[in-house]
């Protein structure tokens, strides 16, 4: 961190200014504990940055550690993307990457120990019994039947459960706290449950399976994390937190500290959601741009800065809030301004014919890469026929209208002032072809005789123009909050993404490579999409110029 730049607050940061400066800790230690069964979301990406840059900050640790306790719905693959997309971020985490898995040896051994100090026990009632024997949040639950089993027939019973004697759901190893506690999650939580699953880190070693709170504090404690950060989902939970370490024999003794997790209009944080949209192709994957998911962002051609940009302006808080998308947007927006090249591309191209260019002339025009910054310069073949927008024309207009009308003139960007002199209409009266005229004293100056053209429009060559596919991205959602409506189908937007496949741009964008921006002049942000090729090349919009 330079000296001029100052680091962020926030209540957490404060705490652990607290911790340090009375000494209860004398480094900093935090973990993600993501689990791998999707990809991650942007809401993860503002637990990344706060785990990994309090690390940062206080010269610590963050460790990355997959909270692997479901194998039904986890999966290697998410395990990589997640690993690729903190990378990607920009942090490195401590040591090797750790798993929960790592410790389901010494997991069974502290449930033992909880059966042993009689605080743990073994209970066959089924999903249905469980909940009606744990009440309500007016109605206090009750005791399981089973609560009272002795400690020596609870421990042959968990060990059956460990060698596979029951089926699946027959049993479950329940924690022995309080069935009349106004906190739910207190009512003797289930601790183990049987699952015959295939892990992707412990194959069939074990057919049980520790649930998240159990599992959760063990760990961080095991890898002896100071501060454990998580949303405000887990606030109660917390009480379980804590429980659990204080009647197991375990040195370690982290905190658990809850922020208000991201929520962010026309767009949802639920991975079970993000992965219906995928499961129910509305989307073609997790990477798909439209997508909340840091992969789908990156492939969009949101930067990773404008990503941490985005989470430091938001900050960290208990106060439940949505965030305007527009404030993501303008995060890229800025990012790319100062770092994105400029081009020239026609998304609805017409034929413009300079009808005093000679024909056999072809000359090649220097222009910048970029307006203000030093990135060198771009060659543009410049020729007798060009493609400009056919927004960029009309037979008739305004004084407001500042592009191309039949008897004005207009700048062609970086090169000559043109004016239209005609039209060429096919039987149908579409506009083919539009006639002008060109000053051939205009290139890179204003006419001698004072005149301005009231407008500048973009252009390609006819000759030189590369052929593009452009997808123009929109929101997935056509309202602020799709959580608000029964089913997704009606929160969609069925304008999220209009494909262009008559595009022509400037043929230096034959060599774009994956991700790399470009701003698109006059038309908004663009990057390379991984589906492009030397034969096709494709652009997804990341954001309009403006909001």
């Amino acid at each position: 961190m330079s000296q001029a730049e100052v680091r962020p607050t926030n209540f957490i940061r404060q705490i652990i200014d607290g911790d340090l400066n009375s000494g209860k800790h004398t480094n900093v230690h935090t973990r993600f504990p993501p689990e791998p069964n999707g990809f991650l979301h942007i809401g993860h990406a503002k637990s990344i940055c706060l785990n990994f840059g309090i690390a940062d900050d206080y010269q610590g640790q963050c460790n990355l550690r997959f909270d692997d306790t479901n194998p039904e719905k986890e999966d290697i693959n998410y395990v990589h993307a997640i690993q690729e997309d903190v990378k990607w971020l920009g942090f490195n985490w401590d040591g090797e990457v750790r798993y929960s898995s790592n410790y389901f040896d010494k997991l069974f051994e502290y449930a033992v120990e909880l059966i042993q100090a009689g605080k743990a026990y073994v209970c066959f009632l089924n999903a249905e019994e469980t909940r009606e024997y744990r009440g309500t949040l007016n109605k206090p639950g009750k005791n399981s039947p089973y609560r009272d089993t002795s400690i020596e027939e609870n421990l042959a019973l968990f060990n059956k459960m460990r060698d596979a004697g029951f089926a699946d759901g027959e049993c479950c190893l329940r924690a022995k706290i309080d069935m009349t506690s106004s906190f739910m999650c207190m009512r003797d939580p289930i601790i183990y449950r049987i699952k015959r699953v295939h892990h992707h880190q412990t194959g069939d070693k074990w057919c049980i399976y520790p649930m998240y709170d159990f599992t959760h504090c063990i760990s961080d404690a095991i890898e002896g994390i100071s501060h454990s950060i998580c949303t405000l989902e887990f606030q109660d939970n917390r009480r379980v937190y804590d429980w659990v370490l204080d009647n197991i024999s375990i040195d370690c003794r982290p905190r658990q500290y809850e922020f208000s997790r991201l929520n962010l209009e026309y767009t949802m944080m639920s991975k079970r959601k993000l992965n219906a949209l995928v499961t129910e192709n509305h989307v073609t994957g997790w990477d798909d741009p439209r997508m909340p998911t840091i992969a789908g962002l990156r492939r969009r051609g949101y930067t990773a800065a404008s990503i941490r940009e985005f989470c430091k302006r938001i900050g960290v808080t208990k106060q439940i809030n949505t965030i305007e998308m527009g404030m993501l947007e303008a995060c890229i927006r800025e990012d790319l301004e100062d770092s994105a090249p400029r081009a020239m591309a026609v998304l609805d191209p017409v034929k413009l014919v300079i009808t005093n260019y000679p024909a056999d002339q072809t000359e090649q025009l220097i222009a910048p890469a970029h307006p203000k910054l030093d990135m060198g310069t771009r060659t543009l073949p410049f020729s007798r026929e060009l493609f400009i927008d056919r927004a960029d024309f009309r037979e008739e207009a305004n004084k407001k209208y500042k592009r191309l009308v039949l008897g004005k003139e207009v700048r062609l960007r970086n090169a000559y002032i043109v004016r239209a002199d005609d039209v060429v209409k096919d039987d149908a009266g579409n506009i083919i072809e539009i006639h002008c005229t060109y000053d051939d004293e205009t290139l890179g100056k204003n006419p001698s005789d004072g005149r301005k053209a009231k407008g500048v429009i973009h252009w390609v060559s006819a000759a030189d123009a590369v052929d593009a596919e452009i997808r123009v991205y929109d929101r997935l959602f056509k309202i602020a909050d799709p959580a608000s409506v029964e089913t997704l189908e009606e929160a969609l937007n069925e304008q999220s993404l209009v494909v262009i496949k008559t595009a022509k741009v400037e043929p230096g964008l034959v060599a774009a490579q994956a991700e790399s921006a470009y701003q698109f002049e006059r038309e908004g942000y663009f990057c390379a999409d991984k589906d492009s090729t030397a034969d096709k090349l494709v652009f997804n919009r990341t954001v309009s110029l403006r909001g």
